[in-house]
């Protein structure tokens, strides 16, 4: 079966290339950096006046499931990468500091929900769970990620990283839009969901955006000479592992627990994937004016190509497996 990359995924490494030949300097910078700050804040007004109350209370209907996921995503995910982050002393050799940094921060980030929920509707498993445990890993992550991620690098023993501050502007430029929109849903949320393909692109726009201004500080900043190629191919590889162990152990666990085939497509693509969504716009807040940026982003932009790639063939299993087993219960899946 072969696979392409999508147009989106192709604009991303554009960006990227862009930044290495063409980055952006000086006071235009400073401009390019603002206009992603105001982007951001529009994107989670945005996010709150399209999620409906519902979505969140619907959240403790399957309880059960949302535990396993939510462990998966803000528990076992981050305690599997602490040891392995550049700023503890059993890091590899390879592994730079704030490359070590983007994997504690992929560690924290909440689940991605238009594709855990495209991909479980692809494998036809539980569609409903799917979109209220994405929803509420994101609007919980949006607390959860900055404590953690303060959490882990204190423990790691990381001494450049601002908590006020990010705590800050985590409430100013996050929290405070967000808040804003969904109080405003009553008025917006029936335009967002007439023009959901507009908000999609907008956000493939923000995160552009923020993809090229971060490159273009880093590579200013020296990200090229100071990573080498070979830091970049084993941070793949290990991204590659991460993703793999963690949908075996969404396997194993729901195995465990004695959730339906439905429930365990559910699971594993909620419980295994990280928002490059949430993650991007979220870093530039966290990690404003930091001259490794781009590599601390590095890891969750390899992580979220990888999962795209791996959960299309991985639903495609599941939709057959799932098909098969609705025929041999006489009720085959339409």
């Amino acid at each position: 079966m072969k696979f392409r990359l999508d147009t989106f995924t192709m604009l991303l490494l554009g960006a990227i290339v862009l930044a290495t030949f063409l980055p952006v300097r000086g006071s235009a910078a400073e401009t390019l950096s603002v206009a992603g700050t105001i982007a951001v804040a529009l994107l989670f007004f945005l996010h709150g006046a399209a999620l409906s109350r519902q979505q969140i209370i619907d959240g403790a209907t399957h309880w059960r499931l949302h535990i396993v996921i939510t462990a998966l995503t803000f528990v076992f995910f981050p305690l599997v990468v602490l040891p392995i982050n550049g700023l503890s002393g059993i890091a590899p050799q390879w592994m730079p500091e704030d490359l070590g940094l983007g994997f504690l921060y992929l560690g924290v980030l909440p689940s991605a929900v238009s594709s855990s929920i495209a991909y479980t509707a692809m494998a036809r498993g539980n569609v409903p769970a799917a979109i209220c445990s994405a929803a509420a890993s994101n609007v919980f992550g949006m607390m959860l990620t900055p404590f953690l991620l303060i959490l882990l690098v204190s423990t790691s023993g990381g001494g450049s990283f601002s908590v006020l501050q990010a705590l800050r502007d985590i409430v100013i430029q996050l929290l405070l839009p967000f808040a804003v929109g969904h109080a405003m849903r009553p008025w917006l949320g029936g335009f967002l969901a007439r023009h959901e393909n507009l908000a999609s692109r907008y956000d493939q726009c923000v995160i552009w955006l923020i993809v090229y201004s971060a490159f273009s500080h880093s590579v200013v900043s020296g990200l090229w000479e100071n990573l080498p190629v070979t830091a970049i191919g084993l941070t793949i590889v290990l991204c590659f592992a991460l993703l793999a162990f963690f949908m075996l152990v969404a396997h194993l666990l729901v195995r465990r627990f004695g959730f339906s085939l439905e429930d365990e497509a559910a699971v594993v693509f909620c419980g295994s994937k990280k928002s490059l969504a949430s993650g991007l716009p979220m870093a530039k807040v966290l990690f404003s004016g930091h001259p490794g940026f781009g590599m601390i982003v590095l890891p969750i932009m390899c992580y979220n190509q990888i999962q795209v790639i791996v959960g299309a063939m991985l639903a495609q299993r599941y939709r057959r497996l799932i098909d098969a087993a609705g025929e041999q219960r006489g009720t085959a899946t339409p």
